[in-house]
């Protein structure tokens, strides 16, 4: 059988192929042009022209008449004919192929006989595909495939299978004149032809073999998106045959390149083609994203102030902006539109260009213009992945909110609104540096796989793809599901959260025994240790995090922390009265003086705001309930855990990068685009980088590898390392005028420390991030130094922790939003854009928000706020800066201090990651390598503000959802389960707004009061009892300090 020369480089060109072998399109209008040459092999070095398209023979004997089908063998009968490009016209559009006819000499071909053999030569000839059938221009270049033998059955099954999806397009219609999309939707739809093929095939590329694996685009009903990431990846043959039981065999089939990711993950959820020709810098993008940042930034914001509080996630602005994006363009698009041409997301067509047939456009009024300037492009992939990331830097409260909470609330400090434009801004813009000059190192590598971000590029395809398969026998779509939930959620919120909260706050087992200080300890809610995982609410249950997006194996380290620690080590320690712990409540928000009050820390403060160590000595030493002890020792552990995990399981792959990176920016010359090889040498993307392979995806050298994805981007122009640096001097600038000008009481070089911390954490905290979707803080290790290097300054703790913490937690969202951006293949200037004009946006509006609550909401931050707006997260961060910022460590870790111990915390998580690095470094498949001590011991500084329901109940739900349905309902599992968790959140969402509005706000519900609501609050657990009470006139602890 003849074979495709080996000697072949794909350019972006098409690749020579067997003449007398044709590849099997369907889509039946697209005509074979025939050329005479005498060289087939050779190739040209420089990528596709994207004004050109390649056509390919849409015969095939089980779908096309006789005549048909011996006019396109004849046309092959020579083998000095090979299929060429044809060059587009500007103004013609993909429907055009539909008016499309064979050229005579084409038709022409008296010889019947080569029926039958056209027939053999289809279904047993190599294919010649192209980089992206699914789309237009190209991708990863030409690999040639060894077919499989199929029947004539089968081949007419697959015809009409393509057939029918392409008959289907009904929105075809409405948009035949935007050429980007429609050129997109018909080569997507020629793709089925290797879908029936996919799943039995196990072929060489290359001399390795290899099979086609999981589909690059396919949605999440079709093939279960894998969450553990730190599993061993299936080999692609039992990739393949995973999928035989769930794939709906018309998928449609993203190509399989030799440099795809080895991950399975990525491979089911990103496809490895890229459409150059989509639109996304439009005015609806910009619209939209801006509409969102709006909305979710102030809702966020909103809700961070209450306990307990929901957080709308970025998953609602994802399913949400859709039908939005969809609806613009049914309102905006006219039949009579005329055509665009996008390059990179831009439009580079003017609407004054010619017509199709040399007439000169038509006049048009000022309002039509403008409704051809809003309606530009096509709502697609890209424009949606845009507005998500948006709505990704945009949606969580800005931690410099939380400063200006602290200031004015509790230590009463009248701040002015251009401070807090200034730090809000410069705090969160400041991360955009490090994710920027860590990309090579967070971004690029295809070990780096921020499952967070697969999740979500898996929804953007089963969104845009529109189809709905059943799933465990569910036939339900997303959207009727979505909104089915979302309803339930919305009216079942009215039960927990106004008519009956005794649902929220579920501790049943205490009224029984309502003054019973020992159940309330072990079985409340409040301030007990949740050990009765049981509440109606999802803004309890969701609390630290929806447990339906957390994969098992990460919730595990998290649920065996809190069950070692919190729920075996705390009981002890507090019924031995450890640290004096037995004379407070067992868990509290709060700290605590040596009479078991609250700490008064307006006592131990100048009217300057710093520390008055005389006051201190007559007052009270602070002192912590044992969870929030043991809460500390944790963070102090994972902090060091951090280090010694990252460098044991990936510190020789940062020293390679590091190396390959100072090199690459020293060779200038180097071509923006690197196609592929084709041929026998499976390594073809080498650019001086090592070869990937499929056989696992363990965590060993995972940075040292490139893929076809990184390989893509190259097609676009990267953002200026100079964007970030500017970024980083303008924003720092602006950091050292806050801290100087203002009465803060941190010097210029403190920020300059806090941004340095940053620096040397910020790798290891993103590997982590981007392989466990866990999030390391460096918020304890800010508090910590800073209270070392400027003792008894409050407010200066909190600010450089700010700037130091917040840079680098913002940093590490950005660097999700980047790889999203990789994966999706936007062009990153254009993704630099969307990130800072949303952060100005979300930051500005936050402020006003911000301030109207101040002004608006009774009793805000204090224990009689109306509907619980306590300010729970801002109160912890106060107590933080008691601790570090005006007693000082030295106080507390110093010789003779309490809290001494705990200093050892720091070696037990340094030493730890060693062990079960040695014991599990050669053995692949151990469990031990799931073990994340950084997770583990990280996870439970959300102890407090949350309590041990909010984690107990989230890790049943997790287990429930994410390991029972995951392995006995796989498809519905892949189908609902992010769905599920943006209608629940939403839903809670709205209904907090409106039962906060509607009926707690004017005061409908003053004096409403029955069993449902007092019953929990009639015990120990709402009023945080301890174990031992304090005599009068007497106090615990130490009498001098």
């Amino acid at each position: 059988m003849p074979a495709t020369s080996s000697n072949s480089k794909d350019d972006g060109s098409l690749m020579p192929v067997d003449p007398n072998h044709f590849y099997s399109d369907h889509s039946q209008a697209f005509p074979l042009r025939p050329i005479n040459t005498t060289n087939t092999t050779g190739s040209s070095a420089q990528p596709a022209d994207p004004d050109e398209e390649v056509f390919y023979n849409p015969t095939s004997p089980a779908s096309h008449d006789t005549n048909t089908t011996v006019a396109a063998a004849a046309l092959l009968s020579s083998s000095n004919e090979i299929p060429i490009r044809i060059p587009r016209s500007p103004s013609s559009t993909s429907h055009d192929y539909h008016h499309t006819e064979l050229d005579q000499e084409d038709e022409a071909n008296p010889n019947s006989a080569v029926d039958s053999r056209g027939s053999r030569i289809m279904s047993k000839a190599p294919l010649l595909i192209r980089s992206s059938p699914g789309f237009g221009t190209g991708s990863y270049g030409a690999a040639p495939i060894h077919p499989e033998v199929k029947d004539s059955d089968s081949d007419d099954d697959v015809l009409s299978a393509s057939g029918r999806r392409i008959s289907t397009d009904s929105y075809g219609s409405r948009r035949r004149h935007s050429a980007d999309a429609g050129r997109s939707v018909a080569f997507r739809k020629s793709a089925s032809t290797l879908s029936r093929r996919r799943k039995s095939q196990s072929e060489e590329i290359g001399g390795s073999a290899v099979a086609g694996g999981p589909e690059g685009r396919s949605s999440l009903g079709e093939a279960p998106l894998a969450a553990d990431i730190a599993s061993d990846a299936h080999s692609d043959g039992s990739a393949v045959g995973d999928e035989d039981d769930s794939a709906d065999p018309n998928d449609d089939a993203d190509l399989d390149p030799p440099d795809n990711s080895p991950y399975a993950q990525v491979r089911a959820s990103v496809s490895p083609t890229d459409n150059t020709s989509l639109s996304i810098n439009t005015p609806r993008m910009w619209i939209l994203s801006t509409l969102f940042s709006i909305l979710g930034s102030s809702t966020n914001l909103f809700f961070s102030l209450r306990y307990p509080s929901v957080s709308i996630t970025p998953v609602i602005a994802l399913l949400l902006v859709h039908p939005l994006g969809l609806l613009w363009d049914y309102a905006l698009k006219r039949p009579d539109d005329p055509p665009e041409e996008f390059e990179d997301g831009v439009r580079i067509d003017p609407l004054a260009s010619p017509c199709s047939d040399g007439r000169a456009p038509k006049e048009r009024s000022r309002a039509e213009r403008f409704r051809l300037w809003l309606a530009q492009g096509s709502w697609n992939e890209k424009e949606h992945s845009c507005v998500y990331v948006s709505s990704n830097v945009s949606f969580g409260f800005a931690f410099a909110t939380d400063v200006i909470v602290e200031q004015t609330q509790f230590y009463k400090q009248d701040v002015g609104i251009i401070y807090q434009l200034l730090l809000t801004l410069s705090t969160q813009i400041l991360g955009y540096t490090f994710a920027g000059l860590a990309r090579r190192f967070l971004v690029r590598p295809a070990g780096m796989i921020w499952p967070g971000t697969l999740m979500s590029a898996a929804m953007f395809t089963t969104l845009h793809k529109e189809e709905n398969k059943p799933a465990n026998g569910w036939t339900i779509s997303r959207w009727k599901f979505f909104f089915v939930i979302w309803i339930s959620g919305f009216f079942f919120y009215f039960l927990p959260g106004l008519l009956m909260p005794a649902l929220s706050y579920f501790n049943v087992i205490t009224w029984f025994a309502p003054d019973n200080v020992v159940v309330a300890n072990l079985f409340g809610v409040v301030s007990g240790l949740g050990l009765f995982p049981l509440t109606f609410d999802w803004a309890q249950i969701a609390y630290i995090g929806s447990p339906l997006l957390t994969p098992f194996w990460a919730a595990m380290n998290v649920i065996g922390g809190l069950v070692i620690v919190m729920w075996i080590i705390a009981p002890i320690g507090y019924y031995s009265n450890l640290f004096y712990s037995s004379y407070m409540p067992i868990l509290s928000v709060s700290v605590f003086d040596n009479t078991g009050n609250i700490y008064d820390v307006s006592r131990i403060l100048t009217p300057d705001f710093l520390f008055d160590r005389e006051a201190y000595s007559k007052y009270s030493r602070v002192f912590l309930p044992i969870t929030y002890v043991l809460s500390y020792g944790l963070q102090f552990a994972g902090l060091a855990s951090l280090l010694t995990h990252t460098t044991c399981w990936h510190g020789k792959d940062i020293y390679t990068q590091w190396k390959r990176s100072l090199k690459e920016a020293e060779e200038e010359s180097r071509p923006a685009y690197q196609p592929l090889r084709s041929g026998s040498n499976r390594d073809a993307p080498s650019n001086g980088h090592p070869s990937i392979t499929r056989s696992s995806s363990a965590i060993d050298n995972i940075l040292s590898h490139e893929d076809v994805h990184n390989r893509l981007m190259r097609r676009y122009k990267d953002a200026p390392i100079t964007w970030y640096l500017l970024t980083f001097v303008s924003m720092t600038a602006i950091g050292i005028f806050v801290v100087e000008y203002y009465p803060i009481h941190l010097p210029w070089y403190g920020l300059l420390l806090a941004l340095g911390i940053c620096a040397v954490l910020f790798i290891p905290i993103g590997i982590v991030m981007a392989v466990t979707n866990q999030h390391s803080s460096i918020y304890l290790i800010c508090q910590l130094i800073c209270g070392v290097v400027f003792p008894g300054r409050p407010v200066a703790n909190m600010v450089f922790v700010t700037y130091g913490y917040i840079s680098s937690a913002q940093g590490i969202k950005f660097a999700a939003d980047l790889k999203l951006g990789h994966y999706m293949k936007i062009p990153p200037r254009l993704l630099f854009s969307v990130q800072m004009v949303a952060t100005i946006v979300s930051s500005v509006t936050q402020i006003l928000v911000l301030n109207w609550m101040f002004r608006n909401v009774p009793g805000i931050c204090t224990p009689e706020a109306i509907n619980g707006f306590t300010c729970p997260i801002a109160r912890v961060h106060f107590n933080g800066s008691i601790l570090w910022g005006v007693v000082g460590p030295a106080e507390f870790f110093g010789p003779n201090a309490t809290y001494r111990p705990l200093v050892w915390c720091f070696l037990i998580g340094a030493v730890a990651p060693i062990p079960l690095w040695l014991y599990g470094r050669n053995r692949k498949s151990s469990i031990v390598r799931k073990i994340n001590l950084p997770v583990l011991f990280g996870s439970l500084s959300w102890i407090p503000p949350a309590t041990g329901l909010n984690f107990s109940v989230w890790a049943v739900v997790c287990y429930v959802f994410n390991y029972l349905i995951k392995n006995r309902a796989t498809a519905w599992w892949a189908k609902y389960t992010m769905t599920l968790s943006a209608a629940l959140d939403s839903g809670l969402a709205f209904g907090i707004v409106v039962v906060f509005f509607g009926f707690i706000y004017p005061g409908w519900m003053d004096g409403f009061s029955w069993w449902g609501t007092d019953v929990y609050r009639n015990g120990c657990d709402w009023q945080a009892c301890s174990y031992n009470t304090v005599p009068n006139g007497s106090h615990f602890g130490p009498d001098t300090w």
